[in-house]
C-alpha cells in the first residue's frame, strides 16, 4: 500500500512539473528545445496523411453506402465482431420488380418482354455494383483503416511519450539553470535521444506510399465496375432496338383497351415491306441527327449506326413514329428514333 502511494504521488509530481514547464513556454518565461527540422517535417506530412486520410475514407464509405442507417448497422456487426448479413442492391431489387411485374402484365406482351429484358439488365447492373463494393471495401478502404486505428495511434501514442520526454529534459534545464549546479548533473536527464518515435513518424511516410497502391487498386475496380454496366447497358439497348413495338405507343383508345388481342395487327409500313431503294428524300423536311448509340441493324432495310456521328433523317407517310429513314452517303435506311439526337 505504501508502494502505491509513493508511486501515485512520484507520478503527480511528474505531472505537475511537466504542466508547469509547458505552461512556462507558452507564457515565454522558459526555454523549448527545438526538435529537429527534418523530424518536424515528418511529423507535418504524418499530420497531413492522417487528416486526408480520415476525410477520404469517411467520404468513400458514404459513396459506396449512402444510406447513413445501413452503415451504422454495418459498424455495429463489425465492432461486436459478427458478419454483416448479405444486403440485396438497389439495382437487383429493381430488376426483381419488374421481372415479377412482367409475369403480371404477361411475357408475351410488349411492356411485358420489354420489363423481362431491362429487369434482368439492372440485375446484372446490380451484381456488378455488389461485386464493385467488395473489391473496393478489401481493396481501398480496409488499408485506410487499418492506417487510422493501427499506424496512426502507434504514432499518436509514441508522439506523446516523445513530447513528455522533451517536457522532462527542458525542467531539468530549468532547474539547473536556476540552480546553477554541475554540469555533471545534466547526464541525471531523461536520454532525449530516443529514436523509437523517429521510426514510427517514419512509417507514415511509407503509409503514403501504401496508400497510393491501395488507390491504383480502387481506381480500376471503378473502371471495371463502369465498363461492365456500360457494356450491359449496350446490350439492353441492342435487345431493346429489337422489339420496336415494345416503343410504340398507340393513340386509338380502342386499341389500347384491346389488350394482346391488338398485337397481331401491323402497321401499313409492317404488312407491305418498305422497299428502302425505292424511299426518296423529300424536298422538304429532312434534318440532321447525331446519334447517340451504336445500333446494329436487324435486317436489310434499316441502317446501322455508330455513336457520335452526324446522319440525315425524315420520314415517310404511314410510317411508324418510332422510327426514321436515316441516310448515310449512299446508304440508307430504317432507324430507331431512340438512337439518336435531332438537331436544329
Amino acid at each position: 500500500m505504501d508502494f502505491n502511494v509513493k508511486k501515485i504521488a512520484c507520478g503527480a509530481g511528474l505531472f505537475f512539473t511537466r504542466a508547469v514547464q509547458f505552461t512556462e513556454e507558452k507564457l515565454g518565461q522558459a526555454e523549448k528545445t527545438e526538435l529537429d527540422a527534418h523530424f518536424e517535417n515528418l511529423m507535418s506530412r504524418a499530420d497531413c496523411t492522417k487528416n486526408w486520410t480520415e476525410k477520404i475514407y469517411r467520404q468513400t464509405e458514404v459513396l459506396l453506402q449512402p444510406n447513413p442507417s445501413a452503415r451504422i448497422e454495418e459498424f455495429l456487426y463489425e465492432k461486436l465482431d459478427r458478419k454483416a448479413p448479405s444486403r440485396i442492391t438497389n439495382a437487383e431489387l429493381l430488376g426483381q420488380y419488374m421481372q415479377d411485374a412482367a409475369k403480371e402484365f404477361g411475357p408475351g406482351t410488349p411492356y411485358g418482354s420489354t420489363l423481362i429484358e431491362v429487369g434482368e439488365c439492372e440485375r446484372r447492373l446490380g451484381a456488378a455494383e455488389r461485386e464493385f463494393l467488395q473489391t473496393s471495401a478489401i481493396s481501398f478502404l480496409t488499408p485506410l483503416r487499418n492506417f487510422l486505428e493501427g499506424d496512426w495511434r502507434t504514432i499518436s501514442k509514441e508522439r506523446r511519450l516523445l513530447e513528455n520526454l522533451r517536457l522532462d529534459l527542458d525542467a531539468c534545464k530549468t532547474r539547473l539553470k536556476k540552480a546553477k549546479v554541475a554540469e555533471a548533473k545534466a547526464a541525471m536527464a531523461p536520454d532525449f535521444q530516443e529514436t523509437r518515435p523517429r521510426n514510427y513518424v517514419l512509417s507514415a511516410s511509407a503509409s503514403a506510399v501504401n496508400h497510393l497502391r491501395c488507390l491504383h487498386e480502387f481506381v480500376e475496380a471503378q473502371a471495371a465496375y463502369y465498363k461492365r454496366c456500360h457494356f450491359h447497358m449496350q446490350e439492353l439497348q441492342k435487345e431493346l432496338g429489337r422489339l420496336p413495338n415494345a416503343f410504340a405507343l398507340n393513340s386509338n383508345p380502342s386499341v389500347a383497351t384491346a389488350g394482346s388481342a391488338s398485337e397481331g395487327i401491323s402497321s401499313p409500313v409492317e404488312t407491305d415491306t418498305l422497299k428502302i431503294e425505292e424511299v426518296q428524300a423529300p424536298a422538304t423536311g429532312t434534318r440532321k441527327a447525331k446519334v447517340l448509340y451504336d445500333y446494329d441493324a436487324a435486317d436489310s432495310s434499316e441502317l446501322s449506326l455508330l455513336a457520335d456521328e452526324l446522319i440525315t433523317v425524315y420520314t415517310v407517310p404511314g410510317m411508324d413514329s418510332d422510327w426514321l429513314i436515316g441516310e448515310r452517303g449512299n446508304q440508307k435506311g430504317k432507324v430507331p428514333v431512340t438512337y439518336l439526337e435531332l438537331l436544329s
